[in-house]
């Protein structure tokens, strides 16, 4: 039995290394990624943006950075990318930014991001939150919480192999579309809220958006969140499967919570 444990896993871990190479890519194709960043400065996206665009490069991407949001509007740059990674924390958009940003998506551009840089971003624009999958309402005890990341699927590449895990930051409790499909979750235990005891929450989703993917994690207030392992892990996995959006086929996500009548 841990023999074919063993030959599963193996099997496993080398399609992965194959889905996630760069080989995966259709070589005469450009992998153009859009790294924009700003916003409330208590999400360090000067920090984050260090971390992830070397780390981007390093996986052969040609990285557009910006501090601001007008790269949306370049209809022509935005028909050519294949991923856009964002920490904009709060702020607004304008309804051309958010026109040139869904339509980029739509036609097969990912979006990948985390915590309020994706979720806390652009609340008067409830198209934007509509493509995102949820938004950040409460953290019960604010920053400095311990909590436990649930993996509740074992079998997606995003978290294949990963284990629960705990850390220290903020609890995000949020809004979600009920269509997502969910591939970890946190349970609050009503310490600061009671009224929330026992509430099961998601923490990583993906989900599409016309023919674009999209990934997300509640994770990441501060970058050090991601010095744990599975943390930078699930992250990573999810920016590349967002990346790919138009080179795979992307099956059916959407994974109800209520079962249709």
């Amino acid at each position: 039995m841990n023999h074919l444990k063993r030959l599963r896993e193996i099997v496993w871990f080398s399609l992965l290394a194959l889905i996630f190479s760069a080989s995966s890519f259709a070589a005469d194709q450009p992998r153009k990624a859009l790294f924009i960043y700003g916003g409330w400065d208590g999400h360090a996206p000067e920090r984050f943006r260090d971390i992830i665009v070397p780390w981007l490069q390093s996986e052969g991407f040609e990285v557009r950075v910006s501090p601001n949001l007008e790269p949306y509007t370049d209809e022509k740059y935005m028909s050519e990318v294949d991923l856009i990674v964002q920490i904009f924390t709060q702020e607004k958009i304008t309804p051309a930014q958010v026109k040139g940003l869904l339509t980029a998506v739509k036609n097969g551009a990912g979006i990948a991001g985390w915590h309020g840089g994706l979720a806390d971003a652009f609340h008067e624009s409830q198209a934007y939150e509509y493509m995102i999958g949820g938004q950040w309402v409460s953290h019960p005890g604010n920053d400095g919480v311990k909590y436990r990341v649930n993996i509740i699927d074992h079998e997606d590449p995003i978290t294949y192999g990963l284990e629960d895990f705990d850390v220290v930051s903020e609890q995000y409790y949020m809004h979600v579309d009920p269509n997502n499909k969910v591939l970890a979750t946190t349970t609050f235990d009503g310490k600061h809220d009671y009224w929330v005891d026992g509430a099961t929450m998601p923490v990583v989703w993906k989900k599409v958006f016309g023919k674009g993917r999209v990934f997300y994690t509640s994770l990441g207030h501060q970058p050090e969140v991601f010095d744990v392992p599975e943390a930078m892990t699930i992250l990573k996995r999810g920016i590349l499967w967002a990346s790919r959006s138009k080179y795979e086929h992307t099956p059916n996500l959407i994974t109800p919570v209520y079962p249709a009548r």
